[in-house]
């Protein structure tokens, strides 16, 4: 009876090294961003896309919109990144969807992760990408 119990938890272990390894690599990335301010000009390399063409990307302002997360500054954070921001809790929702799957030993799904979900989280992405680079739009530029 008890090795039953006990190959049922370390079958469970097993299942939650993915979400383990996610949650760990997220802490350690919060981590450093907080402690290694990304405002300072020289602390990070510049976005590739951004030096070559004077573009923001979508991804544009993430850096400092975490360390601003990780000091609890949420207006600045939303002032940076509003897309990646808003995203947020749908990343929350899947994580602990994930986690929950997985203790129950079942494979990861979503509504979320249908190809119609993907390909409009695209779309929004890419009018994103192009309207925070118009002049109407530089509310949404870092």
């Amino acid at each position: 009876m008890t090795q039953v119990g006990a190959t049922r938890t370390g079958g469970v272990g097993r299942r939650l090294l993915g979400p383990a390894a996610v949650l760990g690599a997220v802490a350690a990335g919060t981590t450093w961003v907080a402690l290694v301010d990304p405002h300072e000009p020289g602390r990070y390399p510049t976005c590739p896309l951004l030096w070559a063409t004077g573009l923001y990307c979508p991804g544009c302002g993430a850096l400092r919109m975490v360390h601003e997360l990780a000091h609890g500054r949420l207006d600045a954070a939303l002032g940076l990144n509003p897309l990646l921001f808003a995203l947020l809790p749908v990343f929350g929702y899947l994580y602990a969807r994930w986690v929950v799957l997985s203790v129950q030993g079942r494979p990861m799904s979503s509504r979320l992760l249908r190809p119609a979900a993907v390909y409009t989280l695209l779309a929004l992405v890419i009018v994103f990408w192009v309207v925070r680079n118009l002049p109407f739009g530089a509310s949404l530029a870092p």
